[in-house]
């Protein structure tokens, strides 16, 4: 038995979409709530990368705290990926594309908990609106 703990997924998930909703207090939910929606629909359809890609080019209001909420997330995965040396969006691309999208089984472990938590992110805007 290893001594290492797996993170649990669903908890991280949950606890990341809870900050894009605190996060974004005071902004309206219909705006997060579409933010957040075309985004889900970008990582399903296109994948990670697109989908950095996408909130750092289209959607400025709502999408820096998305994306600082999502490389939170891919921090807590436990795979030694770090962060970024900076919020710029080259910066942010890079390491997407060096660290994360290396390892495919990893890639697709991290996609379908980033969708888990843009799946909370979207109820929880509209929870609140």
């Amino acid at each position: 038995m290893s001594n290492t703990t797996q993170p649990n997924l669903d908890r991280l998930a949950a606890k990341h979409a809870q900050a894009i909703i605190s996060s974004t207090t005071g902004k309206k939910a219909s705006d997060v709530d579409n933010t957040v929606t075309k985004a889900l629909g970008v990582l399903q359809e296109n994948g990670v990368y697109a989908c950095f890609l996408y909130l750092l080019a289209k959607e400025k209001e709502n999408g820096s705290v998305v994306v600082a909420e999502m490389l939170d997330l891919l921090d807590g995965l436990g795979f030694g990926w770090g962060k970024p040396g900076d919020s710029s969006a080259e910066k942010i691309l890079s390491h997407i594309s060096d660290k994360v999208t290396v390892d495919l089984e990893r890639l697709l472990l991290a996609k379908e908990t980033l969708e888990q938590m843009l799946i909370y992110a979207r109820y929880g805007a509209k929870a609140r609106s």
